[in-house]
């Protein structure tokens, strides 16, 4: 493998901590030198409109279009993303197949003056630029008004104490690896708020034909979160999600047997429909897919209006 090895990710803050876990556990494994693994920064498409909604400028895979670019151009060897911004196809040639440890999968209710989602005064702004979240939250409370909110975890900080909104969500795992924990005011658990797909994991994509890299990779992947995953992301996938779709889905194993429930919801929150599913771990995918088919069927002949308009 030739050296250094170069890391492509997004220059966020929590971005660029997600890179150096991947990095600092390359070295460890491997005993590599500091500066035999080295990062570079690329500015996404989506890094670029931070003032206007994905939905609006084409989805989930502009937070990664650029990335990929430089990774099939052999600008950089390996890309690091935050898994539940991926879409479920990926340019041909490259695949990812290593993912870390999961963190905290759960949301994070966040207000400088409310104890809950609960405790919030009718009609106030809430801050979301997520379809999931703004669907799941207007299921819950369809007083509310919801705001566009997107920007780092800095920023939707500053944009609360600023006013524009009086709550907002944000993912635990990026709090815990921010070292933010205390600005989350309650965890929203499973049971209550579906997650997104696949938050909280880290994935690493490279080359399909790198195979030196994927031995080095190899004793950084994570088996039991990558089964999860991939539970998760059969039942994305099947429903063809995007940030088009609001679809939320959680699996958990124990004792070689995966445990998976899957949701979606009317983009107004009127309608939630979820499916649960349990079978071996070796058949994680499988049952995603038939998780996402029953919710299909569920769904009948209002499935397309549980899709938001482009």
């Amino acid at each position: 493998m030739q050296r250094p090895i170069r890391i492509g990710t997004r220059g966020s803050k929590l971005a660029v901590i997600q890179a150096e876990m991947v990095a600092a556990r390359l070295r460890q494994a491997h005993g590599l030198d500091e500066d035999d693994v080295v990062f570079e920064i690329i500015q996404t498409t989506a890094d670029k409109f931070q003032d206007r909604q994905l939905m609006e400028i084409g989805g989930k895979g502009l937070f990664t279009k650029e990335i990929e670019e430089a990774l099939t151009d052999g600008r950089i060897d390996l890309a690091v993303h935050s898994m539940k911004d991926m879409p479920t196809v990926l340019p041909e040639g490259l695949i990812i197949d290593c993912v870390l440890e999961r963190e905290d999968p759960r949301d994070a209710f966040i207000s400088l003056k409310y104890g809950s989602l609960d405790a919030l005064p009718q009609g106030v702004k809430f801050g979301t630029s997520s379809l999931r979240r703004a669907a799941q939250i207007r299921a819950k409370r369809p007083d509310l008004e919801i705001v566009p909110f997107r920007g780092n975890v800095q920023t939707r900080m500053r944009k609360l104490g600023d006013g524009v909104a009086e709550a907002t969500l944000l993912a635990m795992a990026g709090l815990t690896r921010l070292d933010m924990l205390e600005t989350a005011t309650q965890p929203m658990e499973p049971e209550e708020m579906l997650p997104a797909i696949a938050q909280g994991i880290i994935g690493i994509e490279r080359r399909v034909d790198d195979e030196a890299l994927a031995d080095l990779l190899q004793p950084l992947n994570h088996q039991e979160t990558a089964i999860r995953m991939a539970a998760e992301r059969a039942f994305l996938a099947e429903l063809d999600g995007s940030c088009h779709t609001p679809i939320a889905g959680y699996a958990t194993l124990a004792g070689g047997r995966i445990q998976f429930k899957g949701e979606i919801v009317k983009p107004d929150g009127s309608l939630s429909l979820t499916h649960d599913v349990e079978g071996p771990a070796v058949e994680a995918a499988s049952l995603g897919r038939a998780a996402a088919r029953a919710v299909k069927e569920k769904a009948g002949a209002e499935l397309a209006s549980f899709f938001a308009e482009e």
